[in-house]
């Protein structure tokens, strides 16, 4: 995800706790979602779309943070 961004990413993760923070979640989201499509965890389609939706949105909101944090 983002490897222009890569050297940012490293730096926020330990530098910016919200940032750390919206990177954990979406990451765990990631797992969970593989993990349900997988079916080695219980998931409805409809549970997979919604949690797919999540995931975009903090997408949407790193994306934001490194947008801002490299134009500075």
């Amino acid at each position: 995800m983002f490897p222009e961004y890569r050297e940012l990413i490293t730096k926020l993760k330990t530098s910016d706790r919200h940032f750390s923070h919206l990177f954990d979640k979406h990451n765990n989201l990631d797992q969970k979602i593989q993990r349900m499509e997988a079916h080695a965890e219980p998931g409805t389609p409809e549970e997979i779309e919604v949690l797919k939706k999540e995931k975009l949105l903090l997408k949407d909101q790193l994306y934001a943070v490194l947008k801002k944090a490299s134009a500075t």
